[in-house]
């Protein structure tokens, strides 16, 4: 949205309770001064949480759909993602040894062998 004022949180508030279909038991948001505004307005009767962490759990939730956004941003469509990404999984495991739990020349001899079994199967002679 590109206002966050009470006019566009109102309008928000509706879009919600619309698609939910049911008036909720407790509204919890942020501090943002238009919610209480929009929130008497829409629904006066339902209880409003503007504690400091009550939200954690709703943004929590919206990780793995960041992170796919994230993603997306070097792809030109889903399709390239889709085929970029079901073959970086198995050649990523290649290359992520477990650093920490290794000495040093363990953790070259196998980053040395899994470069020579990724030159044989991309056919880098």
């Amino acid at each position: 949205q590109s206002r966050r004022n009470r006019r566009a949180a109102v309008r928000f508030f509706r879009k919600l309770l619309k698609r939910q279909g049911s008036v909720p038991r407790e509204l919890v948001t942020d501090k943002l001064a238009s919610y209480p505004a929009a929130h008497r307005t829409v629904m006066p009767s339902v209880r409003h949480v503007t504690a400091q962490y009550a939200n954690n759990r709703a943004e929590v939730s919206h990780q793995p759909t960041r992170q796919r956004e994230r993603q997306m941003r070097r792809f030109k469509s889903a399709a390239h993602l889709q085929r970029f990404a079901s073959v970086h999984g198995v050649a990523q495991n290649l290359f992520r040894v477990g650093r920490h739990l290794l000495r040093a020349v363990h953790y070259r001899l196998l980053r040395t062998r899994s470069l020579s079994l990724w030159g044989e199967v991309t056919c880098a002679c």
